[in-house]
This record gives structure tokens, C-alpha cells and sequence, in this order.
């Protein structure tokens, strides 16, 4: 199962509906900056809503999501991030240093505009 990518405008949307094993979350790592290549978007939002839990490899999968996206010349905001996902993330002692996150896809897209508009 694949991740949807929406492209709007110069951003790319992505709404993680789907649980995310090991395999799904390489081929959406793999599809995300192949999309950043093609459209050359400025800016994503992941959203988050939806993922009740992650593991150890997940996050990092996420991170390292984060950190290509940004070599590739995108922004990259979190959105959504659940209570459970961020108790874990914090006890597996991942931290996501300098990744802009917000609440809701709403803000996202505000803090995203924001941050490449300033």
C-alpha cells in the first residue's frame, strides 16, 4: 500500500491514512522525494492524524524523511502528532530537533507559508 501525495500548488500534502510497517514506510520515503524531484515543491506538510503509534524505525524513517526533504530544498512540518506517538518518540529518545511541527494541517500550511515567505 502507498501513501497519497497531493501536490497543491508549490507544496506537497500528505495525510498518513494508512499503518505504517516497515515496507510502506521505505516505498513513502522513496516516493516522497522522487514527487520533491519531479514538482521541485518548496514546502510539505505530513499529517499525522491518523498514526496511533510508531516504533523505533518508523521514527527514524520519519526523521530521515525530514532531513532528505530538506537536502532536496523542501521545508518539511509535522502535523497531528498524537499523544501516544509523542510519548514514544520521546522514551525511544528520538528527538526531532529543528522539524517544525503544529497541530493540525491548518497551522502547517500557516507555518509553512510563513517560514518560506520570511
Amino acid at each position: 500500500m502507498r501513501v497519497p501525495i497531493l501536490k497543491l500548488h508549490e507544496y506537497l500534502l500528505i495525510s498518513i491514512q494508512v499503518e505504517l510497517d516497515d515496507k510502506t514506510a521505505l516505498q513513502f520515503q522513496e516516493d516522497l522525494l522522487t514527487k520533491i524531484h519531479d514538482t521541485g515543491a518548496k514546502g510539505i506538510v505530513i499529517d499525522l492524524t491518523s498514526v496511533d503509534m510508531v516504533d523505533s524505525f518508523i521514527a527514524k524513517v520519519l526523521g530521515d524523511v525530514v532531513k532528505m526533504s530538506n537536502l532536496m530544498g523542501a521545508k518539511v512540518v509535522l502535523t497531528g502528532i498524537q499523544p501516544p506517538v509523542a510519548i514514544t518518540l520521546i522514551d525511544l529518545g528520538i528527538h526531532m530537533r529543528d522539524v517544525p511541527t503544529a497541530l493540525d494541517l491548518e497551522q502547517g500550511l500557516d507555518k509553512l507559508q510563513l517560514d518560506l515567505e520570511g
